[in-house]
């Protein structure tokens, strides 16, 4: 029984609005900004710098100190790393928080390497959604008219750092099919690409009476 579905997407193609309307459809938790919230008071840092560490690598002279101290022989004793909150600090934390989310069920987790994280997890469905440049960029533009002139090279670069991300820490390619039970092209619309994730994950169709349909 799916009791668990992850959706992990390209910038712009409004995955993130998707997951919106099917965990609002299924009436379960969405898990996207709040997770940063949770993290934030859990790891006792503010909300900024867990938001800074979001889906993001560390900037390579960060990890390239990081990676010289810890090798070097010669050196004063190194700080707690429990003192020390960073984008691989953060990825530990997100972690914890999935296997708790897995346990309790009921939810749609967006992004934040979910899939690849929970891949060989049982009751956990994958779901990728995917968009034509074109989409993306019209998304991009009326979301973001001051940066229209961005729009592609914005829309590249976001996609490159969620897939560095995965790569970096779950030592799998962020857009690789072969992980996902489900690939949707978000030009069906909000409603099909729920009616297909309900049907695809063999979930009720009928919503409950107290939820709310798309």
């Amino acid at each position: 029984m799916i009791r668990v579905i992850t959706v992990e997407r390209e910038y712009g193609s409004q995955g993130a609005a998707y997951a919106h309307h099917l965990a609002r459809y299924l009436d379960w938790k969405l898990i996207d900004q709040c997770l940063i919230d949770e993290i934030a008071a859990k790891a006792g840092i503010t909300k900024k710098l867990a938001e800074s560490c979001d889906e993001r690598l560390d900037p390579w002279y960060y990890r390239f100190g990081k990676a010289f101290w810890h090798g070097s022989i010669e050196r004063l004793p190194a700080l707690d790393e429990s003192s020390v909150f960073d984008a691989e600090r953060m990825v530990k934390f997100v972690r914890e928080y999935f296997q708790e989310q897995v346990k309790a069920g009921h939810c749609v987790i967006v992004g934040r390497g979910a899939t690849a994280a929970l891949l060989t997890m049982p009751g956990v469905f994958h779901v990728f959604v995917h968009a034509s440049m074109k989409r993306k960029v019209a998304w991009f533009r009326e979301n973001f008219p001051d940066h229209a002139d961005e729009a592609e090279q914005e829309i590249l670069a976001t996609d490159k750092r969620r897939a560095a991300y995965v790569r970096r820490f779950y030592d799998r390619e962020w857009n690789d099919y072969r992980m996902y039970h489900l690939m949707l092209n978000s030009c069906m619309g909000f409603e099909a690409m729920v009616k297909a994730t309900v049907e695809a994950a063999g979930l009720p169709s009928i919503v409950p009476a107290h939820a709310v349909q798309v």
